[in-house]
């Protein structure tokens, strides 16, 4: 399968994620949570085969600091994850038409619970995703997508109020862009996501030594949920 297939899924999984963010949230639906974590679960589910179904930088990171992936396929990783959540915050806005939205209340002492819990949902999304979905003692399992995408659901009701729950820095740029999160604190935010997917990935191969890897595994190696 050409790599291509890798990114465009990539680009399709990471518009579906933002955009089912925008429109949850706009939509004040208290079930937002449950919808971003069940859409996020379901995309795992259809691309992971092909892309390994990351959707989210900080992932992707993980992935190439446990070496499942090279950096050239990480980079194009990241600008598909972007773009794809760039146009879904778009198309949300554009369904929605939302009028005088006002950026979440992010500073002075809460900016830092913000920061903090970022890092920690984040974090746990991208520990979770390299257990379940690339460690070797999990082959051929069936419960990656669910594991994922109720992390997602988890940290979303947990901490949503606190930091709007992005974990991804594809949903930190679309949210920034529909003018949910002031680009400041966007930034910040990605800031502590990419620190939290090198950390997820360099504490998995402590805590797995027998997976350390001896070389960069081609990308072809990730499109399955497990080697």
């Amino acid at each position: 399968m050409h790599k291509y297939a890798a990114y465009v899924t990539e680009f399709i999984g990471a518009f579906f994620l933002v955009f089912t963010v925008g429109t949850s949230v706009l939509s004040g639906t208290p079930l937002a949570p449950l919808a971003i974590g069940a859409v996020m679960m379901v995309m795992v589910y259809a691309g992971a085969h092909v892309s390994g179904g990351h959707y989210n930088p900080s992932l992707t990171i993980g992935v190439f600091v446990r070496r499942r992936i090279d950096l050239p396929d990480a980079i194009a990783y990241w600008v598909a994850q972007i773009a794809g959540g760039v146009v879904g915050a778009v198309v949300a806005y554009w369904v929605m038409n939302p009028t005088g939205i006002a950026p979440m209340d992010v500073s002075g002492r809460r900016l830092v619970t913000a920061l903090l819990v970022e890092l920690l949902f984040t974090f746990a999304l991208a520990y979770v995703m390299l257990n379940v979905a690339t460690s070797r003692s999990n082959p051929n399992n069936s419960f990656y997508g669910l594991a994922i995408g109720f992390t997602v659901a988890a940290g979303a009701i947990a901490v949503g109020r606190i930091s709007g729950a992005a974990f991804n820095p594809a949903v930190t740029i679309g949210a920034a862009v529909m003018g949910l999160l002031a680009w400041h604190v966007a930034a910040l935010y990605l800031v502590v996501q990419v620190i939290a997917g090198v950390v997820a990935g360099s504490v998995f191969l402590v805590l797995n030594p027998d997976e350390q890897p001896s070389r960069v595994e081609p990308v072809e190696a990730t499109q399955a949920p497990a080697p």
